[in-house]
C-alpha cells in the first residue's frame, strides 16, 4: 500500500490535474464549445486515472486491516458517496438517462459535422461547375461575336462587291453607248461622203444592233436609287421632322397646330417639287430633241439626263414657292412672330427627296389625305394619343409613300372621337375673324423681305440645260 501511495505521489497527478483546471477556468471565455468540451473531458479522464488509483490503494488498505477492519467507515462514507455519483439529485433521472442524452448530443453534433462538410463539399463542386460554365459561356460569345465579325465583315465585301459590279455594269453600257454614237456618226460621214446609196446600205448594217443595247443609266440604277430614296423618306419622318417639330414648339404650345404646319409642308413639297421636275423635263426634252440620234428612246435620254444632272434642280425656287403656299393656307394658323421660312431645312430636303422620286420608273408620291376621312390601317398608323376606336381621321401628321396604288411606307395620322366637328367648328371662327390674310400680316417682317432675294433662277430662266 505504501509503495502504490508513493507512486501516486511521484506521478504528481493531482498537482497536473489542478494546473489544467487552472489553465481551463483562465481560457474558458475565450475558447469555443468545442475546445472547452475537450479540456472537460481530459480532465474526466486524468480524474478518472487518479481514482483508480484511490481505489486500489482503498482495497489494499482494508486488506491489510483484517476481515472485518475499516466496515463502518466504507458503509458511512463510501458507499453514500457512490450513491450520490450514480444518481442525480436534481432531476430524479439515473445516471444512465443522462448517459445517453450525452450522447445523443454528441452522435447529433457528429452528424451535424458530417452534414456541414458534406454540404461544404457540395457548395466546392457547384462552385467548380459554375465557374467552368462562365467559361464555357465567355467562350461561346466570343465565338459569337468572332462569327458575327465575320458576318459583318462579309456582308460589307458583298456591298462592295455590288457596287463594283453596278458601277462595272454602267461604265460598259456607257461605253456601248458611245460606241453606238460613235458609229452613227461614222455612217453619217460616210453617207456624207458618197453620193451612191449603195455604200450607205453596205455601211449601214453594222451600226443596226447596237440599237438593242442595254437602257441608259436612269433605268439600271432605277432599283438603287428606289431604295435609297424611300429610306431618306423615312429618315425625314424620324431625323428632320422631328427637329422642326422641336423648333416650332418653342413659339407654338398647340401641338395639333405644329404636326399640322410640318404635314402641309410635306404636301406643298411634294406639289412644288413635282410642278419643277415637269418644267425642267419639258425643257431638256426641247433641248436633246434637236440633236437626239442615240440608240435609245428621246424619253430614256431626256431621263438619264435629268438624273445625271440633278444638281441643276433650283430647289430654293421650290422652297420659296412652298412657303408661299403655306403662308396662304388656311388650315393652319400661327402667331404672328413664327415665319415658316425657319422650317426650310425640312422644306428643302423634301423638295430634294420628291423631285429624285419623279426620276424613278414608276415615280413616287404621296398619298391624298383630308381630314375626316375614313381611316385606313394599311394607309396609316395611329399616333400615340389617337384613340384606338376612332373610324375617322382628325389630321394628319405625315402623309403615306405611294407607288403606282399601293403604299409602300405607312403614313401617320390623329384619330379621335367626338374632336372632328369642334374642330372645324372652331377652325371656321378662327378664318372668320381673322383680319387679314397671312401674306397681308407679315408683308413687312424682314424675313418676308428677303425671300425674293434668296430665290435663285430656276432651269427655264438660267437658259437650256448642259449636255
Amino acid at each position: 500500500m505504501a509503495d502504490s501511495l508513493r507512486r501516486l505521489i511521484n506521478s504528481e497527478s493531482c498537482r497536473i490535474l489542478q494546473e489544467k483546471l487552472e489553465s481551463w477556468y483562465k481560457d474558458y471565455h475565450i475558447n469555443s464549445c468545442d475546445q472547452n468540451l475537450n479540456r472537460c473531458c481530459e480532465i474526466i479522464e486524468m480524474n478518472s486515472m487518479i481514482q483508480g488509483q484511490l481505489f486500489t490503494i482503498l482495497n489494499q488498505t482494508a486488506r491489510e486491516g483484517g476481515h472485518y477492519a475499516g466496515v463502518e467507515t466504507i458503509k458511512s462514507r463510501l458507499l453514500p458517496w457512490l450513491g450520490t455519483c450514480f444518481s442525480s439529485t436534481t432531476s430524479g433521472r439515473p445516471f444512465e438517462t443522462s448517459l445517453s442524452l450525452i450522447q445523443e448530443s454528441i452522435e447529433k453534433e457528429r452528424q451535424l459535422r458530417e452534414f456541414a462538410s458534406t454540404r461544404k463539399h457540395e457548395i466546392q463542386q457547384l462552385e467548380k461547375e459554375l465557374n467552368s460554365t462562365h467559361l464555357q459561356l465567355n467562350l461561346v460569345q466570343q465565338d459569337l461575336k468572332a462569327s458575327q465579325a465575320q458576318e459583318e465583315n462579309a456582308l460589307r465585301n458583298l456591298d462592295r462587291l455590288n457596287d463594283y459590279e453596278q458601277q462595272v455594269q454602267i461604265l460598259k453600257d456607257e461605253i456601248t453607248i458611245l460606241g453606238a454614237q460613235k458609229s452613227v456618226l461614222h455612217s453619217r460621214l460616210a453617207r456624207s461622203r458618197s453620193p451612191s446609196p449603195r455604200p450607205c446600205r453596205s455601211r449601214s448594217p453594222s451600226p443596226l444592233p447596237l440599237r438593242s443595247c442595254s437602257p441608259g443609266r436612269a433605268r439600271l440604277t432605277n432599283a438603287a436609287r428606289h431604295a435609297h430614296l424611300v429610306a431618306r423618306f423615312s429618315d425625314i419622318y424620324t431625323q428632320e421632322r422631328l427637329d422642326a417639330q422641336t423648333l416650332l414648339r418653342t413659339y407654338i404650345d398647340d401641338l395639333e397646330i405644329v404636326q399640322r404646319i410640318i404635314y402641309v409642308a410635306a404636301v406643298e413639297s411634294f406639289h412644288a417639287a413635282k410642278m419643277a421636275f415637269r418644267q425642267f423635263k419639258m425643257r431638256v426634252r426641247k433641248t436633246l430633241s434637236l440633236t437626239h440620234s442615240g440608240p435609245e428612246s428621246l424619253e430614256d435620254t431626256v431621263l438619264d439626263y435629268i438624273v445625271r444632272h440633278e444638281d441643276l434642280y433650283d430647289v430654293q425656287a421650290s422652297v420659296n414657292e412652298v412657303i408661299r403656299a403655306m403662308n396662304i393656307n388656311p388650315k393652319i394658323s400661327f402667331p404672328p412672330e413664327v415665319d415658316f421660312i425657319m422650317i426650310s431645312s425640312l422644306i428643302r430636303e423634301l423638295c430634294r427627296v420628291a423631285f429624285s422620286m419623279q426620276t424613278l420608273v414608276p415615280p413616287l408620291d404621296i398619298a391624298f389625305g383630308a381630314d375626316g376621312e375614313l381611316f385606313n390601317e394599311s394607309k396609316y398608323r395611329r399616333s400615340y394619343d389617337s384613340d384606338f376606336t376612332a373610324p375617322l381621321v382628325v389630321y394628319h401628321v405625315w402623309p403615306a409613300l405611294m407607288e403606282n396604288d399601293s403604299i409602300i411606307v405607312k403614313g401617320e395620322a390623329v384619330s379621335k372621337r367626338g374632336a372632328l366637328w369642334s374642330r372645324r367648328s372652331r377652325s371656321k371662327s378662327r378664318s372668320r375673324s381673322r383680319s387679314m390674310s397671312p401674306i397681308l400680316s407679315h408683308s413687312t417682317s424682314p424675313s418676308r423681305t428677303l425671300l425674293p432675294r434668296s430665290r435663285s433662277p430656276s432651269p427655264i430662266r438660267s437658259g437650256s440645260p448642259r449636255l
